[in-house]
This record gives C-alpha cells, sequence and structure tokens, in this order.
C-alpha cells in the first residue's frame, strides 16, 4: 500500500516548497499539503485505483490534480520522485521526523540546519546534549528544554504504528492474498484486529493448501520490502511502511482456533485456556483437543468458545477485563457497533478548515447511511484553521439552510468547533451560540498551562451553559503530543453535572478519549458522542475507529448519543 509513505513525501515537499524565499509558493504548498492528506486519510489503496483507472483514476481524487498525479505514478511505477529527489539536495533534512518535535517546524528545522547543520533526530540530540540549540536566536533555553521533552515522548513510542496506518496496510494485505487464488480464506489477527490504537506488528492468517505458493507470493508483494523470515507455513516480513508482519498459513480445521489464539492478548488466552483444561481439553492455535486427541474445532472460532459453553465477545473486548467471567455466565452487555451510529456530530467543511462543501460533506454522509450531520467549523481564535468571527458564522448558518433544502434524506445541523479560551470562556459570543442546534467546545491553545489552571479552564467552559459536546477532551495527537495535564475526574464529574456530553473523536491520529478515559469517565455516568472530526468527505469512513475505541471500553449504544434519532439526540443535549 503506498498510501503512508506518499503521504509522508508530498508532505516533506510542501515543506521543502515553503522555505522557498525567492517566490510566493503558498499555492503550490497547500496543494501538496491537500494531497498529502488526501492520500494518508485513504482506507483504499492508491496503488490499486492507479493500476485500476490510471492517472484519470488518480485526479478524480478530492485535491489530485495533472502534476501531482503524475508524481503519483512515477513513484508507482519507479520507486522515486523526482521533485522530490531534486528538492533534497537543496535541503537535506528528515523533515517528516524533525517536524514531529513539538515546537519544530519546517522553518525551525531549516533553521537549525543552517546553524547547526542538523539533518535528523540524532544530530538534533547531540546538538542538544551540547546545549547549542539555546545559542541559536529564537530559541533559547526554554525551547532546548521543550524540544528534548519531545523527543523522549516520541521514542517511546518508536516501534508502534498508529491503528488509522496499520489497519488500511493489513486490510489492504489480506486483499491481495484473496485475490492471489492461492487461499480460501484469510483474517487479520492480533492487536490490530483488537482496535489497539498502536501496533507493534501485524498478523495475518490464511488457509490454503499450497502454502509454499502463498509464502512465494508474498514475498514479491509491492509492499513487502525484506523477507526477515521464510518457512513452509509461515512468513515474517518487514513491510515498506515500516513494520513487521507475519503471515501463517493454517489448515482450515485449525482457522478457528489459529484466529481465537492470535486475537486475544495473553492475558484473555490464558484464561480461556485454563477453561478448556477444566472441561478435559488441551487449546492451542492448531485446534481444541479431546482426551483422545481428536480436533473437535472447527474452522469459525465461534466453535472454541461454544464447546466452552462461553459466549462470543467482540475482538476489542479480548484484554482481560472481565470479559471471560461475563462470557461464562452469559452476561456480556451489549456493546455498541457502527450500524448503530445515525448521525456524526463533528464536521468540518471549506467554511474554516475542511476540502469539500457543506452538500458535500453531507451527501457522502447520506451514502454511509448517516440521518444526520453536525457542521463544526472552528471558531476565530482558530486563525490557522480559517476560524470564522461572529458575522460570518451567522452568514454560514445561512448557507446550511440552503443546504438541507438541496440535500434530501438527511438533516444538516448547525454547529460549531469553538474555542474554549486561556481563562475559560468561549470564542464567540451568547448571540451566536444560541442560533446553533447544539455547541461543541474544545481546546486547541495554551496547552502547557498547569493541571489546576487548565481544570478549571475546562469546567469553567463546561459550566457555562453553552457546552453540549467537549470535543477530543485530553487534546493529545497519538505518538506526537501528550494529553493536557488535567484531573480528569473533576471534569469529568463537572460534564456529568452540567448534561455536558464527552466526545470520542474517532479520527486515527486522536483517538480521544481513548479507551482507558472512557472508562474512567463510565464511572461518572457519562454519557458519549462518537465522532469523525472530518476534514473532508472520505474521513466520514473513520467512524469505525472511534467506535471500535468504545468498543474496547464496552460502551453501549444507549450511552451515545449518536445513535439516537436526532429528535431525541437534540433533546438529550438540551437537558
Amino acid at each position: 500500500m503506498y498510501n503512508a509513505r506518499l503521504s509522508e513525501l508530498f508532505d516533506e515537499i510542501a515543506d521543502m516548497l515553503s522555505l522557498d524565499e525567492k517566490s510566493d509558493r503558498r499555492f503550490e504548498v497547500l496543494a501538496y499539503r491537500k494531497a498529502a492528506m488526501t492520500i494518508g486519510s485513504m482506507q483504499e489503496d492508491i496503488g490499486e485505483i492507479y493500476k485500476k483507472e490510471g492517472v484519470d483514476g488518480l485526479m478524480r481524487l478530492p485535491g489530485i490534480g495533472k502534476g501531482i498525479s503524475a508524481s503519483i505514478r512515477e513513484y508507482i511505477e519507479t520507486g522515486r520522485m523526482r521533485k522530490y529527489d531534486s528538492l533534497k539536495e537543496k535541503y537535506p533534512i528528515d523533515f517528516n521526523a524533525i517536524t514531529r518535535v513539538p515546537g519544530i517546524g519546517a522553518k525551525q528545522a531549516f533553521k537549525l540546519y543552517k546553524a547547526l547543520k542538523i539533518r535528523n533526530i540524532e544530530d538534533l540530540k547531540k546538538a542538544i546534549a551540547k546545549h547549542r540549540i539555546s545559542k541559536i536566536a529564537g530559541f533559547g533555553e526554554k525551547s532546548e528544554n521543550e524540544i528534548s521533552k519531545g523527543i523522549m515522548q516520541l521514542e517511546s513510542s518508536k516501534g508502534r504504528m498508529p491503528i488509522g496506518t496499520a489497519l488500511p496496510e493489513a486490510e489492504a494485505l489480506v486483499k491481495r492474498l484473496n485475490e492471489s487464488g492461492l487461499v480460501e480464506r484469510a483474517a487479520i489477527g492480533g492487536s490490530t484486529r483488537r482496535m489497539k490504537e498502536t501496533v507493534g506488528d501485524l498478523d495475518i492468517l490464511v488457509t490454503s493448501s499450497h502454502a509454499d505458493r502463498v509464502i512465494k507470493f508474498i514475498s514479491k508483494l509491492d509492499e513487502v520490502q525484506d523477507v526477515t523470515l521464510s518457512g513452509p507455513t509461515k512468513t515474517t516480513v518487514w513491510l515498506k511502511i515500516g513494520i513487521s508482519c507475519d503471515i501463517r498459513v493454517v489448515k482450515d480445521k485449525s482457522f478457528g482456533a489459529a484466529l481465537q489464539y492470535f486475537t486475544g492478548n495473553k492475558d484473555h488466552n490464558v484464561k480461556v485456556r485454563q477453561i478448556a483444561i477444566k472441561k478435559g481439553y488441551k487449546l492451542n492455535e492448531y485446534g481444541m483437543f479431546d482426551k483422545k486427541g481428536r480436533n473437535v474445532s472447527g474452522p469459525e472460532e465461534e466453535s472454541i468458545y461454544s464447546k466452552l459453553g462461553m459466549d462470543i465477545m467482540d475482538p476489542e473486548m479480548r484484554e482481560d477485563l472481565g470479559e471471560v467471567e461475563l462470557s461464562i455466565r452469559h452476561k456480556l452487555p451489549r456493546i455498541v457497533q457502527i450500524n448503530d451510529i445515525k448521525g456524526d456530530l463533528h464536521v468540518h467543511t471549506d467554511h474554516s478548515d475542511g476540502y469539500n462543501s457543506i452538500t458535500e460533506m453531507a451527501e457522502y454522509a447520506k451514502s454511509l447511511g448517516r440521518q444526520y450531520i453536525g457542521i463544526t467549523d472552528h471558531t476565530k481564535s482558530e486563525y490557522v484553521a480559517h476560524g470564522m468571527n461572529d458575522a460570518q458564522f451567522r452568514k454560514h448558518f445561512d448557507d446550511i439552510d440552503r443546504a438541507n433544502e438541496l440535500v434530501k434524506g438527511i438533516r444538516i445541523l448547525k454547529s460549531a468547533e469553538i474555542d474554549i479560551l486561556k481563562d475559560g470562556s468561549l470564542d464567540l459570543k451568547d448571540s451566536t451560540l444560541e442560533m446553533m442546534d447544539y455547541r461543541l467546545a474544545s481546546v486547541h491553545t495554551s496547552l502547557a498551562m498547569s493541571k489546576v489552571d487548565m481544570t478549571r479552564r475546562v469546567i469553567t467552559a463546561i459550566e457555562s451553559g453553552y457546552v453540549d459536546i467537549l470535543a477530543h477532551p485530553t487534546d493529545r495527537i497519538i505518538n506526537t503530543r501528550n494529553p493536557i495535564d488535567m484531573d480528569l475526574d473533576k471534569v469529568f464529574q463537572s460534564a456529568h453535572d452540567n448534561n455536558v456530553v464527552l466526545e470520542v473523536d474517532g479520527h486515527p491520529d486522536r483517538m480521544d478519549l481513548n479507551d482507558e478515559n472512557i472508562r474512567k469517565a463510565k464511572e461518572y455516568n457519562a454519557k458519549f458522542s462518537i465522532s469523525t472530526d472530518s476534514h473532508r468527505t472520505t474521513h466520514l469512513n473513520m467512524m469505525r475507529y472511534g467506535v471500535s475505541t468504545a468498543k474496547r471500553a464496552w460502551v453501549t449504544p444507549e450511552i451515545v448519543i449518536n445513535a439516537m434519532d436526532v429528535g431525541r439526540m437534540l433533546k438529550e443535549l438540551s437537558g
């Protein structure tokens, strides 16, 4: 799958173009940023689109024009991109790595290169060790300390890939295997199937009577950079996106046991095996065997749980958090499913930092079966996201009214992603807030406030009476930015007391609240909104990440407001 690498290349091209001081290349930078976002958020493989539809297929994608489509074709066919290589000669900096460090953008990275010849993270670490960063104009000792902390954060997550990158890659591999004609079935296992927010490697199981041909087929896939291990029924490959993948070929009779074994975490599997032993069975990845050595399992993993007198649970639940005990007692809760979701309450358009119009977002949401969406463009303090002021929002609401007349079969709701300012006040006048169907608020700035001050800031907003949903409450970015420091117990209690819903932001960069914090919030009888934080039509497909995060915390549909019909949902928000 080419998506992740092409997205990185185009982001880096945009970084390098933004450094050109001799000409105004803002529109070219924006074009490459849009292309990077389009490709990076796609779930379908752009390589497959090119192979099936050629350049015309690429140019039908949002933000992909003639020049960029030519670069995509060049990379897919040759593995290189002349524009990137040319710029790299002038700017020999690992922008993708360095700009992931908080406080360092492309211009700061170039400044560090000019001053100290810093090209990568290792160079940066050496300069920090010698306190050379603090001596550069515009940085100082505080910046140097923050950069040092940022590097430590990045390295603590090294080797873990966000699920939003890993899952599409695993799905693409499964698709290729299924289309090869060599396998009867293929499935994803491991932490990817459990939908953990980051994964260390990929696990794929297949059944085939031609194991040797399957192993050979895998080694020649475009996605594979190197074969680490190759045996008669298992191969381990290093993928070009930067993650290891184990592919195992098992017998059809063993498939259910193998899928069960390679899905649950270690503690879950230990408990299930203990139950098997008590019932006179031996359970492992090859099957479930009775005392006479007969494999009594089947090709479906349900057969394992059924034979043990257990109810099968969703893969996301298999973390040894009590699901085994409840399964034995047939007391597993019915947790929220993607089909329960009726609306999406966090959607951006081209009125702020989105890339599609209101009607385009609504039409796409309707095609996914949504009954309603809430348009939540940014407010004025988010100037980098083209946030709007009060007057602009009033005109914006007129546009939403017109869109409601144009797009039938879905209701478009008026809202905004309102900045919670440093003192806890909101970024729009009360009169503007009162024009909305509901109000979604979030923190975007002054993230380094003390725990006491940040907690006071968020609770002040919650108690204002003008917040219905607290969006991405901890404001973390996976593998990039730590959560803001606040007392979640106090915030969750305040949210409950003031009938404020907590968001589960399904964008795979955020997944915020995460499963651990959702479980904590449930202790305060919280209600949740599962959203996509979409900035283009294809982002609306990311609802599955938010739903899976909620599933990992055993959230039931009754406490998910956008699993409700629009009338009941709005009534719930109004208290």
